[in-house]
């Protein structure tokens, strides 16, 4: 399999910009649905539960794309690629927006969930165009951008939809898509191949990269823990704040997402440290403000102050450790980054979608406490694994 580097440059703040932007957007195609189930469930007739199937058609759709779409970033144009993807999603939406029956909808949701694993292409696009001083940076940017499209996704959604009905909420969306993807092809330069192999080898090497790299496969089980941890979290607050004694309704619930929005913001700080050579300080950092985050939380049972701060501290602590492991990986192998943001997500992917199973059973039975505690042990499992990459650091391991 052989290869060529991309040219690395320094890139503007627009440019860099347009990337966050893109990833953002991307993403938020993904999440739209939710706050829109009860209308599309009163709209097509169907009960909250078919409704709901939206959401899982989302989450296959979007897993499938993360294993088999996102390492072709390594054999194709990434920019063409890119500005591609970017239209296809717009026409999909607007098949969306006007899907005759719920099951025209549902395929048009889970295709449209494939295509929006852009984001994941253009994260590792960025990592390759810029130079290897500013690439955590970039790279933190740009991870802050897709942070904030999943966070503001679901407000924006209802928001719209209260004003011009749930079928506006896609068409606006497939326009977003259309004008990004015209500015992808105008203002990025072009990206040379990583790789140049057939797509079977490719994805037979993503295998190959995780058995033989020891570094890669730690960093993959620690962004499981992260995700896992940010899962658990999302998943369970829910329920806690709808119950007494908060008893809110579900528009309040949706703003406590606003809070990860500090995630963001430090996402950019983590990348710079990293490229300054503190990313594993930054790993320990993130671990320990992980654990301590669930000892906050636990009091947020009854302390909305104390579950306000755990928010914060947890998405924070997610954010250095994501921007940490994406620039350890992506230093490790330059000439396949996307195979291994393809391996790294899917394992985080995994992580996510175990904790949210556990999460789902575990606080029916012992409510947010054991949700809490739950959640720390999975930090200790990242603090655990953490440890052995400091004992037995790999060849050549970035700092």
């Amino acid at each position: 399999m052989s290869t060529q580097a991309a040219t690395p440059t320094h890139l503007g703040r627009p440019t860099v910009g347009l990337l966050a932007v893109v990833c953002g957007a991307a993403v938020a195609n993904i999440y739209y649905a939710q706050p829109l189930l009860p209308v599309v469930a009163q709209a097509f007739s169907v009960g909250e539960g078919q409704a709901g199937l939206l959401v899982t058609a989302s989450q296959i759709g979007y897993a499938l794309a993360l294993a088999f779409l996102v390492p072709a970033g390594d054999i194709l144009e990434r920019r063409r690629l890119v500005s591609v993807l970017l239209l296809v999603t717009g026409v999909l939406l607007i098949g969306a927006a006007a899907a005759p029956t719920f099951g025209v909808l549902l395929a048009a949701v889970a295709i449209v969930a494939v295509t929006s694993a852009v984001a994941q292409i253009v994260v590792p696009m960025a990592a390759s165009l810029a130079s290897d001083e500013n690439r955590g940076s970039v790279v933190g940017t740009v991870m802050s951008g897709l942070l904030i499209g999943i966070l503001l996704a679901r407000t924006v959604a209802g928001l719209v939809a209260e004003i011009g009905g749930w079928r506006l909420v896609f068409v606006l969306a497939a326009v977003v898509m259309v004008v990004l993807a015209g500015a992808v092809r105008l203002v990025l330069p072009r990206v040379p191949i990583a790789a140049e192999a057939s797509y079977p080898s490719l994805l037979r090497s993503v295998g190959s990269i995780v058995r033989h790299d020891s570094l890669i496969r730690r960093r993959m089980v620690l962004g499981g823990v992260g995700f896992g941890c940010f899962t658990i979290l999302w998943t369970a607050i829910s329920f806690l704040l709808a119950a007494p004694p908060y008893s809110y309704g579900s528009g309040v619930i949706g703003l406590f997402g606003l809070a990860g929005l500090a995630g963001a913001v430090t996402a950019v700080y983590a990348g710079r440290f990293a490229d300054q050579g503190h990313g594993r300080r930054v790993v320990t950092i993130g671990l320990a403000l992980l654990l301590v985050s669930w000892g906050v939380l636990a009091l947020g049972g009854t302390s909305l102050v104390a579950l306000i701060v755990g928010i914060v501290v947890l998405d924070l602590a997610q954010q250095l450790l994501q921007i940490s492991h994406q620039h350890a990986i992506y230093s490790r192998r330059p000439d396949a980054r996307s195979r291994v943001t393809s391996a790294y997500l899917v394992s985080a992917f995994i992580g996510g979608a175990i904790a949210s199973a556990l999460t789902s059973a575990l606080y029916a039975v012992v409510g947010w406490p054991g949700v809490c505690a739950l959640g720390a042990v999975v930090a200790l499992i990242g603090i655990a694994t953490w440890a052995l990459e400091l004992w037995r650091p790999s060849p050549a391991e970035p700092v």
